[in-house]
């Protein structure tokens, strides 16, 4: 563990217990309809006394590495952060966060967290498509189908792919079905340049709001983006489909780190604790997430039977790879210098 860790102690009660002294952590960026966090926030509080303020929960990964900064040396200085993988490399390099393993790093895969322990991935998901079928009577099922004139102007992605995990990811997925790879993203690029053409990619956040208003009748989203939302769709009268690419299966996760100089830095760390132990972890699943320690629950026998039941086939799950922080960092590059000239100014 870190110097501020061993402050703070070396179990969870005693991380608790420093933290209840604190009274508070700042977090930002965490919708209460994204991967249950709403949920999450709620049995945090109650189980540990401590407030857990969310700053802007719409905003972006790039908003929140800008917070960090503009927001150094304030009381409201976000304590901890949730954000897509490809700015992990830019919060390393730019000494915005600081290394913290948790207590049950050894139950978490390598390829979810960092070996020097900046980040870890509590959760993942697999990137869907989510379509409201009382406005859209067929959905699409693919990102091929996408391209169909049928849905001029109803095709969302969630933010700039420059700013926002999902949308990154939305292109990642799209570049794999179209024979792209995460050694080669352009395919993806090239493919959402050919939906804005053609007039189905529509510039809108894929928020509560817009999605039941219907101003957002198909959005390509996270798997755990979904079921939050489908009871206020329902009771606005809205019926709602949530399919897998047949052309993509991408999954990926986000990334949560104790910032650098935390104004709470025992809450930051037991708020890392809470969403990698069995309670977040639980949390998440009601969300429709998939988290990190999946394998130790099920060998504990933690996980109740409507919770397993939600998940992906184990086939599935085997089947899903992450790409390194390498291409990662390279296929950010290629979006960074691609994705204005040829989507979003052209």
């Amino acid at each position: 563990m870190d110097g501020g860790a061993a402050e703070c102690g070396t179990t969870v009660d005693e991380i608790a217990a420093k933290a209840k002294e604190e009274g508070s952590v700042n977090l930002i960026a965490l919708p209460d309809t994204w991967a249950n966090y709403g949920g999450i926030l709620k049995d945090f509080k109650e189980t540990y006394g401590i407030e857990a303020p969310v700053a802007n929960p719409d905003a972006s990964s790039a908003d929140e590495l800008t917070a960090i900064q503009t927001l150094a040396g304030q009381p409201d200085k976000p304590d901890a952060i949730d954000i897509g993988p490809s700015f992990t490399a830019q919060a390393i390099s730019d000494g915005l966060i600081e290394p913290y393993k948790t207590t049950n790093w050894d139950e978490i895969p390598d390829n979810l967290k960092d070996p020097d322990g900046n980040w870890v991935g509590a959760y993942y998901g697999i990137l869907s498509i989510g379509t409201n079928t009382t406005l859209v009577k067929n959905p699409p099922a693919s990102f091929a189908d996408l391209l169909k004139p049928e849905y001029k102007g109803m095709v969302t992605i969630n933010g700039d792919p420059r700013e926002a995990g999902a949308a990154f990811a939305a292109v990642v997925a799209a570049s794999l079905a179209n024979g792209g790879s995460y050694d080669d993203i352009m395919p993806g690029i090239e493919y959402f340049a050919k939906l804005k053409e053609n007039g189905n990619l529509q510039v809108i956040d894929v928020n509560e709001a817009n999605v039941l208003s219907g101003d957002v009748p198909i959005a390509i989203d996270w798997s755990y983006n979904f079921p939050g939302l489908k009871p206020a769709l329902e009771q606005a009268g809205f019926a709602f489909d949530v399919a897998t690419p047949s052309d993509a299966a991408y999954a990926s996760f986000y990334a949560q780190s104790v910032v650098s100089d935390p104004v709470h830095p025992c809450a930051a760390r037991l708020w890392l604790e809470h969403i990698t132990g069995d309670a977040g972890a639980l949390g998440y699943m009601q969300g429709g997430a998939i988290p990190a320690r999946l394998a130790a629950m099920q060998q504990a026998g933690v996980i109740p039977d409507e919770l397993l039941a939600n998940l992906p086939s184990a086939e599935q799950l085997a089947g899903l790879t992450f790409p390194t922080q390498a291409q990662v960092d390279a296929m950010k590059a290629q979006i960074t210098e691609n994705w204005g000239p040829m989507v979003a100014d052209a």
